[in-house]
């Protein structure tokens, strides 16, 4: 089969496609022969060595849907044949795949392959940041930075539809109009205004209880300066760059803040945790609540220049490949 590999930790000329021997499932798992492959800045943060495999070389990739194709040994909630999604899977960037079928969800008929592979981890991600790490209620003023990324505009549709006043962040005119679209009350282009002044002229000076923060250097300490007494400032990304070790001291400083880094995989490791959450996505999502923005299709061949504008931060939404 054919597959992404990276053979040494560097830039998108780190990925090769290549031929490898197509994998047999073992006790527990199930292969799948994808039809849609997601991708997301984890993936980077994987082929750069931000974030470590477990040995070279490696085939990328964390997120797809397909057809199961091969059932391993003792698995007995899959049939060959049905269809699947997963977030949490090893090497997704390939024709085929082998995944723990603990972390794989059935795909209901309401929601297409495309459409699984495009929201399992943005769309989990939104769920676990709106409805556990800060329960969003109505009338809630929220901050999203990033709005209109992959995560931004799943979640600030959620919110919008959970009854909060939605602020987002965005780097661009262009991400300022897309952002307005999918739920953002108020746009702000961080780049050009000072994000923290403006949040408090749009609350009266009160700030808010939660800054959503995938951006990371760019945003850090003003996403502080944000929140209410006894905010939570979550930070679930760092595509701007990692944000550096602080006086935990400032959260003091600045009202007794919380300060929290999330992780999806936290969220979907047990199987009824993965069952509950995959859940709620797949409603809001088969209900027209929140649309699932593909803004680009590549083919997996082109994996490397998918990446190069994803690191460049040209793109919104989300980008699927095809094997």
């Amino acid at each position: 089969m054919k597959a992404i590999r990276v053979h040494a930790y560097g830039g998108p000329e780190a990925m090769v496609y290549e031929d490898v021997p197509s994998p047999e499932p073992g006790p527990g798992q199930i292969r799948v022969r994808q039809t849609a492959i997601g991708v997301n800045f984890i993936d980077i943060y994987f082929r750069s060595g931000a974030y470590k495999a477990p040995s070279l070389p490696f085939i990328l990739g964390k997120e797809g849907a397909g057809v199961v194709d091969a059932l391993g040994e003792g698995v007995t909630d899959f049939r060959v044949g049905e269809r699947v999604a997963y977030a949490g899977a090893t090497g997704t960037y390939a024709e085929e795949v082998v995944v723990d079928s603990k972390g794989v969800v059935h795909v209901p008929d309401s929601i297409s392959d495309e459409t699984a592979a495009a929201m399992m981890l943005k769309g989990l991600t939104a769920q676990y940041l709106l409805r556990r790490t800060y329960r969003v209620q109505p009338g809630d003023t929220i901050l999203f930075h990033a709005a209109a990324g992959g995560v931004g505009l799943i979640a600030t549709q959620w919110a919008k539809h959970l009854g909060a006043t939605v602020i987002g962040t965005v780097g661009s005119q262009e991400k300022a109009e897309l952002a307005r679209e999918h739920g953002c009350d108020h746009v702000i282009l961080y780049r050009d205004e000072d994000f923290a002044a403006r949040v408090k002229e749009i609350t009266g000076g009160k700030g808010v209880p939660v800054v959503y923060d995938g951006v990371g250097k760019a945003t850090f300490p003003a996403s502080l300066d944000c929140l209410s007494p006894f905010g939570i400032f979550a930070s679930f990304g760092s595509s701007s760059g990692a944000i550096e070790a602080f006086d935990i001291g400032i959260l003091a400083a600045k009202g007794s803040l919380y300060a929290t880094r999330p992780t999806l995989f936290t969220h979907i490791a047990t199987r009824e945790s993965l069952d509950a959450n995959a859940a709620e996505l797949f409603e809001v999502v088969a209900s027209g609540a929140v649309k699932i923005p593909i803004h680009a299709r590549a083919k997996l061949a082109d994996a490397a220049q998918v990446h190069r504008d994803l690191a460049g931060r040209q793109t919104t939404g989300t980008t699927v490949m095809t094997p």
